[in-house]
Formats: structure tokens, C-alpha cells, sequence
């Protein structure tokens, strides 16, 4: 079972949400928060899964909700699902820095939300399709003071750069496996390998890593990967 904390000031919302994924039988909610100091308290408590977080909320907001909750003990494994608008695309980015693995437009159907959460839970990362390539590049343009690339990526072979580059690129496991006509399993080692090395959570963080970094260029993910992974890396 999925285990879901579900944070939003609206009640109506909130009930909605809940009986929404309470329907479904690998989902249930363990949870209900008004504020993000509420939030922070049942999923210490309740250690879920995956919380579905609003940004905008009275007190403490969804970010510094998702930054504390993200460093409790025992939730190494709790992945947040933010909810946005377009009028609150500014704080999409600061979500996914501070450890959120995706977000969802909050008009989103009641399919897509189910399907969220399972894409999230399996420790997937999810970027509305909607927004995606907007944020990334709009907010990475607007870091102008980027710290330098860490020095972890010296480290990916050249196969592994070209994996994170196709991650930004929001490509599934397999979607890479054909890209570059290897097997789906392969790909998941060097994914492993990427996120070990670099010391990601999920594929989020990745995105984020590879913008900010400069292995993808804004407005150009398919491009050639910038310098960083060492030469004649192999599969």
C-alpha cells in the first residue's frame, strides 16, 4: 500500500483528494494537514510515502514544509508531489530544489493525480508536461549566480553524462533503452551509478543538477552533453 499524507488549506480540497486516493485499493491515506507545520508533524508521525503538498498556505508554506520533512530521520524513502498553478510557477523551482520529486498542475483529472502518486511513490520523478520545459528554462535563466559545477561530475563516464542529459530530457528508462539501443536494465545500472555518484535523491534532482550545472544547455536538453563525464566510458 501507498501511504499518503495529503497537505492543502482548502478543506474542500483536501477532502477531495482523499477520498479520490482512498478509493483506489494501493493507495491509502494515512493523513490530512491544513498547514505546513501540521504536515511536518503527521509525517514524522506517520512517516507516508508520498505527500501531496501545496505551495501557498497559511504559516509555514509548502516549501520549508517539504525542506523539513525531507530531513527527518526515517523519511529517506517519502517523496513529495507538489500542486501548483501557473501563477505560482516561481516557487515550482525552489520546490524541486529543496527535494520535491515532481509537481502537478492543480486542474489536474482525477486519473492524473492517481497516476502521479504512483509514478512519485515508485521513486520516479513527474513534471507536468504542461509547464516542464517553461520552468526549467525560464528559472535556470534567472540563477545567475550558478555555483560551479560540482566536482562529482568529473566522475560520470561519458555513457553516464549522456544518461543524465536524457533524464533532463524527461526520458523514461525505456525511452532511453532504445535512444541508446541498449537494454532496459543497463540503463537502470547507469542511473543507479549517476545517482550514487552525484548523490541524488530521485530523477528530479537530477533535472535540476543538470541544468544548474550546465550539462544541459536551457532550451536545448538534446543537445550535446557539456564537459564532465570522463572520455571512453562505455556500456
Amino acid at each position: 500500500m501507498i501511504k499518503v499524507l495529503i497537505v492543502d488549506d482548502q478543506t474542500i480540497v483536501r477532502a477531495g483528494f482523499a477520498a479520490l486516493l482512498a478509493s483506489q485499493e494501493d493507495i491509502t491515506v494515512i493523513g490530512e494537514a491544513g498547514d505546513g507545520r501540521e504536515a511536518v508533524r503527521l509525517a514524522e508521525r506517520g512517516r507516508p510515502d508520498v505527500v501531496v503538498m501545496d505551495i501557498r498556505m497559511p504559516g509555514m508554506d509548502g516549501i520549508e514544509a517539504t525542506r523539513r520533512i525531507l530531513a527527518l530521520p526515517g523519511t529517506e524513502g517519502t517523496r513529495v508531489l507538489v500542486l501548483t498553478t501557473f501563477d505560482v510557477d516561481e516557487y515550482v523551482y525552489d520546490a524541486l530544489a529543496v527535494g520535491a520529486s515532481g509537481f502537478l498542475l492543480k486542474d489536474a483529472t482525477a486519473d492524473e493525480l492517481v497516476s502521479a502518486v504512483r509514478v512519485v511513490a515508485r521513486g520516479d520523478s513527474l513534471l507536468a508536461p504542461q509547464v516542464t520545459g517553461r520552468l526549467i528554462r525560464e528559472f535556470t535563466r534567472q540563477r545567475r549566480n550558478r555555483p560551479q559545477p560540482p566536482s562529482e561530475l568529473s566522475t560520470l563516464t561519458a555513457r553516464e553524462t549522456e544518461v543524465l542529459v536524457l533524464i533532463a530530457g524527461g526520458l523514461s528508462n525505456g525511452e532511453i533503452a532504445r535512444r541508446l539501443v541498449v537494454s532496459e536494465h543497463t540503463v537502470k545500472t547507469h542511473v543507479a551509478r549517476v545517482f550514487t555518484k552525484l548523490g541524488l535523491r530521485d530523477r528530479a534532482q537530477a533535472v535540476m543538477l543538470a541544468y544548474e550545472s550546465g550539462v544541459v544547455v536551457p532550451g536545448g536538453v538534446n543537445s550535446t552533453p557539456a564537459q564532465g563525464g570522463s572520455p571512453g566510458g562505455s556500456v
